[in-house]
């Protein structure tokens, strides 16, 4: 569904992406992790092409994206940003109706079609209850529901969500992650989130894309990917690393900080 291929990213001088080589499966749920810095968040805007690739290519469903025009890739990607802020007199509902102008001719309305697609988003988000109030009167988990809400109506085949949990208790936390999930195994949506907590990356992927210093050091499921060798080698951390009764993924106990070794 997305693929890059010997992606290098840089800007301002400064080449932060070096030939990476990641693939994404249709349905799949995918969380990159790695130390501040490591080119997390750059890398997932040279997927979407928010930053433009030095070289190498990335193909979304097939298709080279520099090759695609800005309005047929926001019919089949979306991505969301650490921090998204809206007009002060926004409501809800004018949020999430934002995802339906890709889908709109430029002298179009909104349709009886995207009235209904709206309303579902709504729905799925569990908003009802706010879609006339302003969003900038949420509490940070709702506000970050009714943004997931408007890339919902955008009918995205992949969402990218850059550290969605940020700023949020770890209540608001837990639901924005449980509804990404929701999302992800109902509706078929494509999934790639930037995470910095370990436990949360192995409870909701099927996978993890580790990056440091902006190489991918490793893919591969939770069980594999986070073992106490990768954690000390990656972040400089002692952990112990545990399966819990009936769980299917490994649970994190950083225990203290160690010398970083070279991988």
């Amino acid at each position: 569904m997305l693929e890059a291929t010997n992606v290098t990213i840089g800007y301002d001088g400064k080449r932060i992406i070096h030939n990476v080589d990641l693939r994404i499966g249709e349905g799949e749920m995918v969380s990159i992790i790695g130390p501040n810095g490591s080119g997390k968040s750059t890398l997932l805007k040279g997927l979407s092409r928010l930053i433009p690739c030095e070289s190498g290519t990335v193909r979304l469903a097939g298709r080279e994206l520099r090759s695609m025009p800005n309005k047929q890739i926001s019919q089949l990607m979306c991505i969301l940003s650490q921090s998204n802020q809206t007009p002060a007199d926004m409501t809800v509902e004018e949020l999430v109706s934002y995802g339906r102008l890709p889908h709109m001719k430029w002298y179009g309305r909104l349709s009886l079609e995207d009235y209904a697609i709206i309303d579902w988003a709504i729905a799925q988000t569990g908003l009802d209850a706010f879609r006339k109030r302003l969003v900038v009167s949420l509490s940070g988990g709702e506000a970050q529901r009714a943004w997931i809400a408007m890339a919902l109506a955008q009918r995205p085949k992949v969402l990218l969500l850059d550290e969605p949990t940020t700023y949020l208790d770890i209540a608001h936390q837990l639901e924005v992650l449980e509804l990404v999930r929701s999302v992800n195994q109902e509706l078929g949506i494509t999934t790639v989130m930037v995470l910095h907590d370990l436990n949360q990356a192995s409870a909701y992927s099927d996978s993890i894309c580790v990056i440091r210093e902006g190489h991918i050091a490793l893919t591969g499921k939770p069980k594999e990917v986070l073992t106490s060798a990768t954690i000390r080698e990656i972040y400089g951390v002692e952990a112990e690393v545990e399966f819990v009764r009936n769980a299917q993924y490994p649970r994190i106990h950083p225990i203290r900080r160690t010398q970083v070794a070279s991988l």
